[in-house]
């Protein structure tokens, strides 16, 4: 068995207390893997950005022994004019090659500290503009509701924060590890799409017209050929009001939905089965293993193989 992955979470001043808490949760979950402690730049209390303070039981110098450490957000008012400059010094103290997370506005004690120049970062939505105009040498991504770069991963806002630390699991101990972590969280193991779904717009009100039947009726058939307008005649609307409705209600054309929920449905099967390429596109409705390989490409940027040998875990099959 490996030894046990120690991972430090840094308390800094204005910490929200709901994204302070993740880690620990999460990673806590996974049946002993982890061990997660909370420090301070000080070792003193934290003022929260609610009405009270955390005692932490570390300061700086537990940094020394992390594998992984996470940087939680802080208020954004915190945020200007100066990123608090004691969180960015304490970084230091992190041994070269250490693992590196940042959840929301945490991304702005990792770019004030110089480690995301040149390399793709993301951060909450609401504060992109701040983040872009404030470090300009780093490739920030709006729209990424988490970004892997390796030694260093940046999530944008909350959730985002379970996103992130499950897709950590999975990428250490694979599948089966991170789904049964996100059963215990009551979390989806995987979230699809980016922040731009999460920017409030109109959506109508489902009704019995609606297109739910005929999206219901698709994903039970994903392996059958299938058309616009087998979708519109399960609709019982003409294709053109199909194709208005379903984007209405999805946010998404009907041939877009469908590729997804395809390409969603391969992935699956990828992780959990050691069924063929081209099984599993015949099973998901896709023409062949190169229809399959082009549109997971298209849809994570990279082949089945390696999204299979990536999402089954490279630890785990060490053990």
């Amino acid at each position: 068995m490996a030894p046990t992955h120690r991972v430090a979470v840094l308390a800094v001043g204005g910490v929200y207390p709901f994204e302070l808490g993740i880690p620990s949760r999460v990673f806590e979950a996974a049946d002993g893997l982890y061990e997660v402690f909370t420090c301070s730049v000080d070792g003193r209390p934290v003022r929260t950005n609610s009405d009270f303070s955390i005692t932490v039981e570390h300061g700086p110098e537990a940094l020394r022994t992390a594998d992984t450490v996470v940087i939680p957000p802080f208020t954004t008012t915190a945020v200007p004019p100066e990123v608090p400059q004691t969180a960015v010094q304490t970084l230091a103290s992190v041994t070269p090659g250490t693992r590196l997370i940042s959840i929301c506005t945490g991304a702005f004690v990792l770019a004030a500290a110089g480690l995301l120049d040149g390399r793709p970062a993301t951060t909450h939505w609401m504060v992109a503009d701040l983040f872009r105009a404030r470090f300009p040498r780093v490739a920030l991504d709006p729209d990424a509701l988490f970004i892997d770069d390796g030694d260093i991963l940046t999530s944008a806002g909350a959730a985002s924060g379970l996103d992130v630390c499950l897709h950590i699991i999975r990428k250490d101990h694979g599948s089966e590890v991170a789904n049964q972590v996100a059963r215990m969280c009551v979390a989806p193991p995987w979230r699809d799409g980016g922040q731009a779904q999460f920017i409030q717009h109109p959506v109508p009100e489902a009704t019995a017209s609606g297109t739910a039947a005929a999206r219901q009726w698709a994903l039970e058939n994903l392996h059958e050929p299938m058309t616009l307008m087998d979708l519109a005649e399960h609709s019982h609307m003409s294709l053109r009001t199909l194709v208005r409705r379903f984007t209405e209600e999805v946010g998404m054309s009907p041939g877009r939905w469908l590729i997804q929920q395809r390409v969603d449905r391969a992935r699956h099967l990828l992780e959990t089965t050691n069924l063929p390429v081209d099984e599993i596109a015949g099973q998901v409705g896709f023409a062949g293993s190169t229809s399959l390989r082009e549109h997971l490409h298209a849809a994570i940027g990279v082949s089945p193989l390696a999204y299979r040998r990536t999402f089954r875990g490279t630890l785990s099959s060490t053990h």
